[in-house]
């Protein structure tokens, strides 16, 4: 079990969401659940004495692993969601995507300074998404932020749109 077998679980889609992209699907690893078992223990075990007290979990894909995160760590979960999603006042934050310009929103009563946070997505690609959410948790003025992924294409250098003192994770990298 472990890593290796999450690895050969995951799905590579050629020319997906357009061509020329190689999408790593995740859904055939959470549909195994000996892989899913495994995936909650090693992503959460890492962050279990960091006093943890929110996981922000990136629509749509985050919203699979940041509630069972956010379970095994104590702490609650907080989405960010596409604009008009949110029913209360929320912050924006547009970013640039490998193929076109999005925005992400959080309720403005989601977090506060006593938090300590973990924003999770499933994948790091150019880093955009991650960077716009990272952004927006900043507006809190949270104790802390840590930043965890499940896969990391490192070619594609999104790692180093972060600070030096923000810790970033990935379990797979590619």
């Amino acid at each position: 079990m472990g890593i290796e077998r999450i690895k050969e679980h995951i799905r590579v889609v050629h020319d997906f969401p357009q061509k020329g992209i190689v999408f790593r699907d995740l859904t055939t690893v959470f549909k195994d659940q000996k892989c899913l078992k495994d995936l909650s223990s090693l992503m959460t075990d890492e962050y279990k004495n960091l006093g943890i007290t929110k996981v922000v979990g990136i629509e749509s894909r985050g919203f699979i692993m940041g509630p069972i995160m956010a379970t095994n760590l104590d702490a609650g979960f907080v989405t960010l969601r596409k604009p008009g999603k949110l029913p209360a006042e929320t912050y924006k934050e547009s970013y640039q995507k490998e193929y076109g310009l999005d925005t992400i929103e959080i309720h403005k009563d989601a977090l506060c300074e006593d938090d300590i946070v973990l924003i999770h997505d499933d994948l790091l690609a150019t880093g955009g998404t991650m960077f716009a959410a990272y952004e927006l948790v900043k507006r809190f003025n949270v104790k802390k932020i840590y930043i965890n992924f499940i896969v990391e294409l490192e070619a594609l250098e999104g790692r180093k749109l972060f600070p030096a003192d923000i810790q970033v994770d990935a379990l797979i990298k590619y």
